[in-house]
């Protein structure tokens, strides 16, 4: 049994709105309902005294933040906040993972800020930096950033990288985007960073592009405050605002949790710490697999190539869990396939080719599959075979321009 989901702010102000409303006002549709804009009764939230202002507060309280800024536009603006709040700090080199999420490095080339780069394994998907090489890249770098947990559902070692900037002095931000769910246990962001940003969305039962950014002391929160407002819609959605605050007071599904740990010893999958990523290894089925599933209604959030990956959240019904489990254990495996990316001298000029004579090229500008955003090919790389046909047949990348991929002219 679920328990009782305290009061919430914002979905109560919206409810309560039952008088007679003319509206001279945006948004167009005219219509009454939870889709408002700020009313003497809405609050603003760039400037937040009433119901915003206290699901804030709530948020912050049980996120264990000093401040807490509810998101309308995901985490991306978040990351973008927590950049600026580093530029503002007078801190303009930050190290991160190779394979962060494109918002990391879209942030930094946007505001100006070099990125120290922190190398990784990706057999046989992204993995998370060792320690060792955090070390390197932070002694280039005056503050860190980093993925926890990663799309996969693994973990950076939190606890020494936390250890190892408050003896250097520098800020630990941490990408929480896909972590939102672990408030309030030991493996969550806040426990770790000064700041760190929250998916909400994306693993408990918030509105897509809800999202919360946090401050853990008042110095970052003081610089949280001036750099959010610049990297935020002036146009929130409330319907998305209420469902924010309505996430984090969302009680944990304890059963479901313990049922899909188990499901994933029993199904193989992959070891990682995260009870929402499942992650089964149908290497070169998964293409079948995952027709298999579509054409029985169940839709996994990702194919990879090697990987089909089933995102839970505390919503997930324990009777999908089944019906999953037995549909899964009706397909057959194929083998997984382990890229050795190449690297190559970089050219001058570049130019866009075609993926399907790609194979071989040296790669100009990172491309990857989306989701999840982060790089399948990196700049600098030879464009393999697999890369090239997983990227053709993916059903949504960046990166590319109409089939073609951007490579150096000298590799020809």
């Amino acid at each position: 049994m679920r328990g009782h989901i305290p009061y919430c702010h914002i979905g109560e102000m919206l409810r309560a709105q039952k008088r007679p409303h003319i509206s001279f006002h945006t948004p167009g549709h005219k219509r009454a309902g939870a889709d408002i804009t700020e009313l003497p009764y809405s609050d603003n939230l760039l400037s937040p005294r009433g119901v915003i202002a206290r699901a804030e507060e709530d948020v912050a309280r049980i996120a264990g933040a000093e401040r807490a800024f509810l998101l309308t536009d995901g985490s991306t603006s978040g990351v973008h906040a927590m950049l600026l709040a580093l530029r503002e700090a007078g801190i303009t080199r930050v190290a991160y993972p190779a394979f962060s999420h494109k918002s990391v490095k879209d942030g930094c080339y946007l505001l100006g800020l070099e990125g120290v780069e922190i190398a990784s394994s990706r057999t046989p998907y992204p993995r998370q930096p060792s320690l060792e090489a955090i070390k390197a890249a932070l002694e280039g770098a005056e503050a860190l950033l980093l993925t926890s947990p990663d799309y996969y559902g693994n973990f950076p070692p939190l606890q020494e990288a936390a250890r190892l900037c408050k003896e250097q002095h520098k800020p630990l931000l941490l990408d929480g985007a896909h972590g939102a769910h672990l408030h309030g246990t030991e493996k969550y962001a806040g426990k770790f960073a000064q700041m760190w940003v929250d998916g909400a969305h994306k693993s408990l039962p918030a509105l897509t592009q809800g999202a919360a950014v946090f401050a853990g002391d008042k110095f970052w929160a003081e610089k949280l405050a001036s750099s959010v407002v610049r990297c935020r819609t002036t146009s929130p959605s409330y319907p998305i605002l209420a469902s924010v605050e309505y996430a984090y007071k969302y009680p944990r599904n304890l059963s479901l949790e313990r049922a899909a740990i188990a499901l994933k010893r029993e199904l193989g999958a992959e070891d990682n710490a995260d009870w929402t990523k499942l992650l089964v290894p149908f290497g070169t089925e998964c293409a079948r697999a995952e027709a298999f599933l579509e054409k029985r209604g169940v839709f996994p959030e990702f194919n990879d190539g090697n990987f089909l990956m089933f995102y839970l959240s505390p919503c997930t019904k324990l009777r999908e869990l089944r019906r999953l489990k037995a549909l899964l254990k009706k397909l057959p495996r194929g083998e997984v396939c382990i890229p050795a990316p190449e690297a190559g001298e970089r050219g001058a000029r570049t130019a866009w080719v075609p993926l399907d004579k790609a194979e071989g090229r040296l790669c100009a500008a990172e491309c990857g599959l989306f989701p999840p955003c982060v790089p399948l090919v990196l700049a600098g790389e030879r464009v393999s075979k697999e890369a090239a046909e997983r990227l053709l047949s993916a059903n949504s990348t960046f990166g590319l321009k109409e089939g073609n991929i951007l490579v150096f002219e000298e590799d020809a």
